[in-house]
Parts: C-alpha cells; structure tokens; sequence
C-alpha cells in the first residue's frame, strides 16, 4: 500500500448517511421509480423489473431525502454488501432497507467511492460488523459512518475510478446494444411467425412492408383452419416440443476441492455465479454440459428461458439443455419466450411451494410452423442480429471479469494505475 494512502471514517467522506421510509408506499404503473434493494446488482442499478410512486406521493417518502446524482446508495438489511450510484435524472425514493450516503466531492470521487465499497477489504468490514438477526442479517446504519475505509489522495482516486469506470462503461454500452438488438430481432420474429403480419398484408392485397419482394412472396396470401385456429395457409400445427429436444440436467453435488466446471442451478441462471456456486471436475456427456451460446430452459422454480453466455459448465437437475431439432436457434428460443407465460400459468396452479411444469406441457404450447424456404429468409435477418447479441454478452462477460480481477489489486495499491489502463486498453475498453 502507498505510504499516501490512509484509514479515515466513511462518514467523513459523505455530507450525509439517510436511511429510507421504514414502509412501502403504494404503487403505481408510471411515475418516479420505488427503488428497492433488488434493483442493486455487482454495484450497478437494474431498473428492468422496478415498482413506482405516484407524483402525489413522492414528497411524502422523499421528506428524509430525495437521491440525486452521484449519491451511492446500500442495502444495509439482507443483500449486504451491495451498492450503487444514483444515475443522472432518475427520480426516485429509497425503499425498505435501503441507505444513501452523499460523497463530498472535495474529498472523495464518487465512483471511486463505490468501487472501494464493493472492493474485499471494505466488504469483509461490512461482514465483521454485521448483526446476524432470527430473520435477516443487518449493519446497524448509527455506526455505519464510522466504518473504517482506505482512500488515496483525489486525484488518485480519479485515475482508479477512470480505469474501472472505463470498463463499466462499455460494460453498460453493451448492454444497451444487446437490449436494442433483442428488441429488433424479437420484433421481426413476432411480426412474422407470431402475428402472420406479412400474411394479413397480403390477404388485403398490400405488400408488406420491410421486405423485398421475393421474401414477401414466401408468405401465403391467405388463412387456413386448423386446430389451433385460423393459421396462415400452407403451414402446419405444432408445438414447442417439436422445435428441439429437451435434455434434464444431472444432480452434480460439489467435489471435494471446489474446483472444476461451475454447476448451473437457478440461481446461477438468475444472478450468475456467488459464493454459494457449485464447481465439480466430473466427467459429463455434452448433453449435460453448456457451451457458450446453448439454450437453457428452468422448468421449476424462477421458469423461464436463458441463453448461456459464460463458459462451458455443468447443467444441474430442473434444467433442460435445449438442443434444436432442425430450426434456428432464434426460432426456438423466441418461442420458448412466447410460450413462457402459459408455462408460468401451469407452474402457478401448482400447490407446491416451487411451481414447476411436466416434459408433457411442452406439447400443449401450440404454434404455427412455417415452410423451410421462409425460415431460411428469416434466418438472414434475424440470425446476424442474434449473433451480435450473443457477441456483446459475452464480450460484457469478459470486461466484468477484467474489472472484478483489477477491482482488489487498485484498491490495495498492488496495481499501479498506468499498468491496469494497458489492461484495460488491451481489452478494447
């Protein structure tokens, strides 16, 4: 450690520690964003699946403090150890079990001040002063500003903050790609096998539009009867057990030394690997194994279809490796997302306290199954955007691990920053 860093109080650092409502107020469909401790994820926040506050109530539980740029805000109950900063015009209140401390500029960078809170050392001062409780495990917030918290001088601080926050950034570009990505390919992919958008223009007499000419004359001109309704002509009845097979995963307990391919379990699926995270070196066929890019469907508990983005790794039981039968993986995967509501509705009447579905179900998730010539047109738009998409996760993969690996070595004083940006450069950052 450089002799110019030093140990102070991070309450020094702030202009205030303010703890949120100790309720939850109503919600609403629109409005400033409710933001509760799930919303912190690996030190950023996730507003994907978020609740609101009315404008009429914002006032009320914004009285004790309003989170503006820059504030890092912590779950001091349960999910401790996590941490974020407030983004430029997010109007929000803070949720249960959620604290805010405001930095003060003139002595600590505010990025700076969230990587030290995610690095080990101050984590592991977080764990030792945690109060372990009969329903969930607290830091007392009357002590939390006394916390002690290694710092180097502002400038320091700036440089540290702009190699990882360099990595963070295009971290979140990527991101925002592969969300705009998925948006045109699952549009596309709705418009034609989902809604027969194509077909209705063409039954009207218009020509669809987006299109070129031949791949507007793959589509009928017409509907047909069939068991599911009116479908468009020539095609046929199916269902989503037609599209793949559908392979359950193995029950792999961890080995004895902890190492080897990481186990997928629902939760790795959820929230990727974390300390409870299962690694085993056993020999397993490639049915049970996940490539990068293969799709993994969790049939009990959260339900819902992913596509694997990390390394090769070991697929646990209430998992399906889902091996397409002869579509696009694109054509399997987007209906599998179609088809996962009426899954989750089988799951829900399930008088268990895990809902789950039975390999049978697959066959009650009805669709329409076009001709081959039509899929391979499809496959020329959409493929190329499903690529790119899987290219900027796993690419966002690699950047997070780069940065957790630089994270502890910066914030120890191990790394100089000048060697970590060649790092950092290297990675194309």
């Amino acid at each position: 450690m450089g002799s110019e860093w030093r140990t102070v109080e991070i309450g020094s650092l702030c202009d205030g520690i303010y703890d949120g409502p100790h309720a939850t107020p109503p919600t609403a469909t629109e409005g400033p964003v409710f933001l509760g401790i799930s919303s912190l994820t690996r030190g950023r926040l996730d507003l994907t699946n978020t609740e609101h506050i009315s404008e009429a109530d914002f006032p009320r539980w914004t009285r004790r403090v309003q989170p503006r740029l820059n504030d890092l805000v912590f779950s001091y109950e349960t999910r401790l150890g996590e941490a974020a900063l407030i983004p430029d015009g997010l109007r929000c209140c803070l949720g249960r079990r959620m604290a805010l401390a405001r930095p003060r500029p003139d002595l600590v960078d505010p990025r700076f001040l969230l990587y030290a809170y995610l690095a080990p050392e101050f984590q592991e001062v977080i764990q030792s002063r945690t109060i372990h409780g009969s329903t969930v495990d607290r830091i007392p917030l009357t002590e939390f500003p006394k916390f002690p918290i290694r710092v180097p001088p502002l400038a320091e601080q700036r440089a540290i903050a702009g190699v990882l926050g360099a990595l963070d950034d295009k971290i979140a570009a990527n991101r925002r790609l592969a969300r705009t990505l998925e948006a045109l390919g699952r549009a596309v992919f709705r418009s034609w096998f989902v809604d027969f958008d194509p077909v209705t223009a063409r039954a009207a007499g218009r020509r669809p539009v987006g299109m070129t000419a031949a791949v507007a004359d793959l589509f009928p001109a017409a509907f047909a009867d069939s068991p599911l309704g009116p479908i468009p002509e020539g095609w046929r009845a199916g269902s989503v057990a037609d599209l793949a097979r559908y392979v359950n995963g193995r029950n792999f307990t961890k080995n004895a030394t902890g190492t080897g391919r990481m186990v997928i379990r629902i939760a790795e699926l959820n929230s990727g690997p974390g300390g409870s995270t299962v690694y085993n070196d056993v020999t397993a066929p490639p049915e049970n194994t996940a490539y990068p890019g293969e799709l993994l469907f969790a049939w009990s508990g959260s339900l819902d279809v992913y596509r694997w983005h990390g390394d090769e790794a070991l697929v646990n039981q209430h998992i399906f490796k889902v091996i397409p039968a002869g579509y696009p993986q694109w054509f399997v995967h987007y209906h599998l997302i179609e088809a996962m509501p009426f899954f989750q509705g089988i799951a829900a009447d399930k008088a268990t306290t895990m809902g789950h579905i039975k390999r049978e179900h697959l066959s009650h998730a009805e669709l329409a199954l076009p001709h081959n010539e039509l899929l391979a047109a499809a496959d020329l738009v959409i493929q190329p955007l499903y690529a790119k998409l899987h290219h900027c996760e796993r690419q966002s993969r690699t950047l997070a691990a780069l940065r957790d690996a630089l994270l502890p070595r910066l914030l120890s004083g191990e790394l100089r920053v000048r060697a970590a940006g060649q790092w950092v450069a290297e990675a194309g950052a």
